[in-house]
């Protein structure tokens, strides 16, 4: 029992030590580095050709083209051919363009005060209200105005350097409300065989009220001056299906949200994506303003892409680059560097993997970095792991040799068995060849005795008779062996 403990002890240091760097690789949560370099500015203009025909006094076509700037806001990348997800009011204008156009050129060249809006006006002048009212539409036969109306929607990705005029994009799809999500594509192919890098969406919103969240977007057209925004917020009750969305509210009471939001949105991170803490993926878009922000679920996004007909995917950008991005987030640096120069290889203009590179080749070999240390554990001078290792081989060495320790204490001792006595004879099995040995008694020389011989001239003298021992004349005993006198 006790060598089994000992070994399983063992075992237990070995599997810890091995353990660190594959527990090192668990993919991190909370960040918002998966979505950024997919995070877009939107702007939206409507451009209108106008001709007015004057024929008041002298016949003469007056044209002017007016650009009005309507709509500007935060979209997010879903797929590698650039199509984008934002609000229906980052790309649709409400307003009548067409009435704005007809009052601004009818007062630049009558020379008359018009407020410059949507709206149909009229004016004390009987015949330039005429002709005003002739120019706004809808076209008919008697128009004084021809007016050609369209929707420019421009996007600058989040890319170093910054890209001066973006790359257009038309409206395919969008929701009822202004706050309804919009699918937008690109109105030429995007340059790259890869594409652009994308946001990964979330299967659903988290239910759990306080639940953080982080909002990325953009606040003005991106440039040296102007990077991506990220903000903190944390998911309020509520955001039922026609609520208007899903409220923010901060569980510690520290900061009023919904205004911190709305701010935000009012600013030009409408439409910007809000980003899980679980697992970096998209979970809504921003909506709202003014002292109220809140946030549309992912589920209403894929619905309107399901109408669209598009199918959200990610593309070779982001497999290399997530595949780097957690290298670095596990603080392996000297491996990192190498995956965010394969994604710019890929998409050159990736800022937030140029920023990571950056850092990467900073911190490379240095103290912090994991994949350094691992690769020098061989080194007792520069490892912070061979202590450890120390450590197990001494347990391993202490377990085992108390282990047959304690085996041989447990263990009783055999002695040695004595030796059989010789049997009494030699016993031969049947059939044995055995040899046998005689021995030859040896034979000694045989010293003769004097013979004593009596003599009548001595009759005094005795012998006894047992041993032959001259006696005294008065002995009556031999004084040798015992045995009485015969005299």
């Amino acid at each position: 029992m006790a060598r089994l403990t000992a070994l399983a002890g063992g075992i237990a240091v070995a599997l810890a030590l091995t353990a660190v760097p594959v527990m090192a690789h668990e993919h991190p949560s909370g960040i918002t580095d998966l979505v950024t370099p997919a995070v877009v500015r939107v702007e939206a203009v409507s451009h209108v050709e106008i001709t007015l025909l004057d024929h008041v006094s002298v016949l003469r076509h007056v044209e002017r083209s007016y650009d009005f700037p309507f709509g500007a806001g935060t979209g997010t990348v879903v797929s590698p051919d650039g199509t984008i997800v934002t609000l229906r009011r980052v790309v649709d204008n409400p307003d009548d363009v067409a009435v704005l156009a007809a009052n601004k050129i009818f007062a630049e060249h009558h020379d008359v005060k018009i407020p410059q809006d949507d709206e149909k006006h009229r004016l004390s002048d009987d015949l330039l209200d005429r002709h005003l009212r002739d120019c706004y539409p809808p076209k008919s036969d008697t128009a004084t105005c021809i007016i050609d109306v369209t929707t420019e929607i421009t996007v600058f990705p989040n890319v170093s350097p910054p890209s001066e005029d973006g790359f257009k994009v038309k409206l395919l799809e969008a929701g009822p409300d202004p706050d309804s999500p919009a699918v937008l594509a690109p109105v030429a192919p995007v340059v790259g065989s890869v594409g652009m890098p994308t946001a990964p969406l979330a299967d659903k919103v988290p239910g759990q009220e306080g639940s953080p969240t982080s909002v990325a977007g953009f606040l003005g057209r991106p440039g040296p001056e102007v990077a991506h925004t990220v903000e903190i917020a944390h998911l309020g009750k509520g955001g039922a299906s026609g609520d208007g969305g899903r409220p923010f509210a901060d569980p510690e009471e520290k900061a009023d949200e919904p205004v911190k939001m709305g701010g935000l949105a009012d600013k030009g991170m409408a439409g910007a994506p809000v980003i899980g803490d679980k697992d970096g993926h998209v979970i809504g878009l921003l909506v709202g303003g003014g002292k109220d922000g809140r946030m549309i679920g992912v589920r209403e996004v894929t619905a309107v892409l399901a109408e669209a007909k598009v199918v959200p995917r990610r593309g070779a950008i982001d497999t290399a680059f997530e595949a780097a991005l957690t290298r670095y987030h596990t603080k392996y640096y000297t491996e990192a560097a190498p995956g965010f120069q394969r994604v710019l290889e890929l998409y050159p203009g990736n800022l937030v993997a140029a920023e990571l590179l950056k850092t990467s080749l900073a911190k490379r070999g240095g103290p912090e970095d994991q994949g350094t240390r691992k690769a020098a554990s061989t080194a007792a001078a520069s490892t912070p792991l061979w202590p450890f290792l120390v450590a197990a081989g001494i347990l391993f060495l202490v377990a085992g040799g108390g282990a047959y320790l304690l085996w041989r204490r447990r263990t009783p001792d055999l002695e040695p068995a004595p030796p059989e006595p010789p049997a009494a004879g030699p016993v031969f099995d049947d059939g044995a060849n055995q040899t046998v040995v005689v021995r030859r008694s040896q034979s000694f020389p045989v010293v003769p005795q004097e013979q004593q011989v009596m003599t009548a001239s001595d009759p005094a003298i005795k012998y006894c008779t047992s041993c032959g021992m001259r006696l005294g004349p008065a002995h009556r005993f031999c004084g040798y062996c015992g045995h009485p006198s015969e005299t």
